[in-house]
């Protein structure tokens, strides 16, 4: 394609036709914890998860655990920015690294060994849903998974992201959960 068509964006950048150019996504660093705090609480009150009051109460619980886990390596992220603009987040999405026991790979006869990666955290700012941002979060943060060779990623899907994860490959699996009563 040519160089100025706009399906030909390169790697990690989203334009869509008809809409303004798409983000730039980059690697996360202990600079964004406050707004990845902010959009895992923003996310939660989109979904009608998290009473308005219980907002700054999970921002910061959130924001220490990302101190946390970031410079160890337990917790990768990811943010969007718009392309005229740096610094200015309008997305994220996170994956929590965890080991898990050894297990058989499915349709394989090798070992699945760990770690697992549980995608979290996918949040887009309102007015730029439906513009790519979310898909290009997915695609860099399936492309470092895929770079560190972990294979088995799983995630749970809200009602609206639903459509993208399975376009991206993700499957219906047989997780339960224990309601507590």
């Amino acid at each position: 394609m040519p160089p100025d068509d706009p399906h030909s964006a390169p790697r990690g950048v989203s334009t869509m036709p008809g809409d303004e150019p798409g983000c730039s996504v980059r690697p996360a660093d202990a600079s964004d914890i406050a707004v990845l705090a902010r959009h895992r609480a923003a996310m939660f009150r989109d979904m009608g998860q998290l009473p308005s009051k219980q907002e700054e109460i999970l921002e910061r619980a959130t924001a220490s655990y990302l101190r946390e886990a970031l410079p160890r390596g337990e917790y990768l992220a990811w943010v969007a920015e718009p392309l005229q603009e740096t610094r200015s987040i309008i997305g994220g999405a996170g994956v929590q690294l965890r080991p898990i026991l050894p297990r058989p790979r499915p349709g394989s006869d090798e070992l699945e060994l760990g770690p697992e990666a549980i995608v979290l955290n996918v949040y887009v700012d309102p007015a730029w849903r439906r513009r790519g941002v979310a898909e290009a979060l997915m695609r860099a943060a399936l492309d470092a998974l895929a770079e560190r060779g972990i294979r088995r990623v799983v995630l749970h899907a809200s009602a609206d992201g639903r459509r993208l994860y399975e376009r991206l490959g993700f499957v219906p699996t047989n997780e339960m959960r224990l309601s507590p009563r």
